[in-house]
């Protein structure tokens, strides 16, 4: 039996979302008090072929804890051998992604279409717990069903759980919606009630407010924000505030420079600069969402040519813009 309280004791996650949260922002969102933290989403094929690239995704650093690496996959003898694979990285636990809308994700076999194939799904779970053993926990997120006439979530969280996994997440959307509309955090709330393991809640989360309404709502055991905290991963030092029975203010011009410094600085430490250059564009829009004139340092930032240039129009850029952030 292991002890869980470090990951479901009204604990704050960063979702595992694909292009966004990598080392840099791991990192950036650890600085900002976020308490477990999620890999990319990883494919068991590309483990099991020794792929370098693929490899990447499961390095973390110790700061990083806890941290759990998600695979995903839809052969059950081919996950287990990944998740047994990732023991060699010593992460906390281990996520399978059953939830993942994606179409070239779907068209595998994998991630929310495991909801239309619930046997598959269990052998999965089966096949990962038997290759971890004790060693480890193992972790299964998935959605409300494929769609809203095939709404299967109490009776496949009630399966996985039965099957073998020690906690669950539930997005409350169908795949169909992928991530458009409103979640429907009343499935939270019903598959809680169903389960004798912890239940992490997730979907539209954009403020520390929404945080204690889905607790108070829903009754999880922890929360776990995607992309409420992009560009802002002070939502999770706010939320603590929030908790503790204090207020918390916006935050200034000079905190939201030094976050994006910051992530731009850890980046480079996991990160050739070319590539930092490139992916901090997407990065940098969520940070300047919000800001007078942030459309204008946007397209600057777009045709940045090297780090040092980078920070030098966040340095210079971000200062003289009136900030309407949280």
């Amino acid at each position: 039996m292991h002890d869980l309280s470090h990951l479901i004791d009204k604990k704050l996650w960063l979702a595992p979302l694909a292009g966004y949260t990598d080392q840099g922002f791991r990192r950036t969102a650890k600085d900002w008090g976020v308490d477990v933290l999620v890999s990319e989403m990883v494919s068991a094929d590309g483990l099991i072929r020794d792929s370098r690239k693929t490899i990447d995704y499961l390095l973390f650093t110790e700061a990083e804890r806890p941290f759990g690496i998600q695979i995903f996959g839809s052969n059950a003898l081919i996950m287990a051998q990944a998740a047994e694979f990732c023991l060699r990285f010593s992460p906390d636990f281990i996520d399978i992604n059953m939830g993942c809308p994606v179409k070239k994700v779907v068209k595998r076999g994998a991630g929310s279409a495991l909801m239309r194939n619930p046997e598959i799904a269990s052998h999965i779970v089966k096949e990962c717990k038997r290759a971890l053993g004790d060693t480890i926990p193992l972790s299964v997120k998935f959605r409300s069903g494929w769609d809203n006439s095939s709404l299967n979530y109490l009776d496949f969280g009630v399966l996985m759980q039965d099957s073998g996994a020690d906690f669950l997440c539930l997005h409350p959307r169908t795949q169909k919606q992928m991530f458009s509309g409103k979640s429907n955090w009343e499935h939270i709330k019903l598959l809680k009630q169903q389960l004798q393991i912890p239940l992490i809640g997730n979907g539209d989360i954009g403020t520390p407010e929404l945080v204690m309404q889905m607790y108070k709502e829903t009754a999880c055991d922890s929360i776990m924000i995607g992309r409420g905290a992009l560009g802002r991963p002070w939502i999770f030092e706010q939320t603590k505030e929030l908790q503790a029975g204090n207020s918390y203010g916006s935050i200034t011009i000079d905190q939201l420079k030094a976050a994006v410094l910051a992530h731009i600085d850890y980046a480079l430490q996991h990160k050739p600069e070319h590539v930092v250059v490139r992916e901090m564009r997407s990065q940098i829009c969520h940070y300047t969402k919000g800001l007078n004139g942030g459309a204008e340092l946007r397209r600057k930032v777009n045709q940045a040519k090297d780090s040092a240039e980078l920070r030098q129009l966040i340095q210079e850029g971000i200062t003289d813009y009136a900030i309407c952030l949280s």
